[in-house]
């Protein structure tokens, strides 16, 4: 007997990509973490990745405000 294919909900696809986005959000912390503690930083590179992090900040808070239901006072 053949199972038919599981589909995820449009709710499930918006957190897997959450997980993504916060792990990503957690590598570059890192990253920059490891450019500021090098000998001689890339400051031009540490900016843009903060900038990039903010970016995923960003999308990270859409995300969750589609997530969180709206709740009428």
């Amino acid at each position: 007997m053949t199972r038919p294919p599981l589909e995820m909900t449009h709710e499930d696809v918006l957190r897997v990509r959450l997980e993504v986005l916060r792990q990503d959000h957690r590598d570059l912390d890192a990253a920059i973490r490891a450019y500021e503690d090098s000998r001689n930083p890339d400051m031009l590179a540490v900016k843009r990745l903060k900038r990039q992090k903010l970016g995923l900040k960003d999308r990270i808070a859409r995300i969750e405000d589609e997530l969180t239901p709206d709740i009428i006072a």
